[in-house]
């Protein structure tokens, strides 16, 4: 399988990238800075530069996968609009390179469906101001993803650390995982893989979190 990811360089997106490679796949990692891409140059992996404000260069990186990946994230704590802004970008270079299925990670913080009382009524409202502004990035790059008429799966983990993998994870669709409140970004990577395949989980938002 032909994958793109975005993100490629960040704490999730190099995990993607190396697992994907490990299983067999071709990877096309876009980044920003190549020397950030701490994923060695191996058999499958193609490493493309461009910004992600540049269509052209976007709809390059998408032509011919059959699968793409959004693992962007941003280090803003005030207001932004990168999140759905890129999306905006890559949905569209899907569209224009017909290239159905996308799989992007965003985060269970900024959802409650699911979740217990004490967290839903406790914790998250606590939560939610203190990352407002990126949860509402967020939740607007998954509107840009769900309305985009492509073959989308939003995947939703909690707090993520750079802990080795468990191979240890639990899912849930439409809703909260509950009782798990982290997972290592090791794990994250191979939950957004098993998703890329998945088709139990395809126009569905999919929370997870170590098992």
């Amino acid at each position: 399988m032909n994958i793109t990811v975005f993100g490629a360089t960040g704490g999730t997106g190099r995990h993607v990238v190396a697992q994907a490679l490990d299983a067999g796949h071709r990877v096309t990692a876009v980044v920003r800075d190549a020397a950030r891409l701490d994923v060695p140059p191996r058999t499958g992996l193609t490493v493309v530069t461009a910004r992600l404000d540049d269509r052209a260069a976007v709809l390059q990186a998408v032509t011919d996968a059959d699968a793409v990946v959004d693992a962007l994230g941003t280090r803003r704590t005030g207001p932004t609009t990168f999140r759905a802004d890129t999306a905006r970008v890559v949905t569209a270079a899907m569209r224009d390179a017909g290239v159905r299925r996308l799989v992007a990670v965003s985060a269970s913080g900024a959802h409650t469906t699911g979740d217990s009382l004490p967290i839903r009524l406790l914790v998250k409202p606590v939560l939610g101001w203190f990352l407002r502004h990126e949860f509402a990035d967020m939740l607007a790059m998954e509107d840009v993803v769900r309305a985009s008429g492509l073959d989308w799966t939003v995947v939703l983990p909690p707090r993520l650390t750079d802990r080795p993998a468990t191979g240890r994870i639990r899912r849930r669709v439409g809703g909260n995982v509950r009782g798990s409140y982290s997972m290592t970004r090791a794990d994250l990577a191979t939950a957004v893989l098993q998703a890329v395949t998945d088709h139990g989980v395809r126009s569905a938002s999919l929370s997870v979190a170590a098992g």
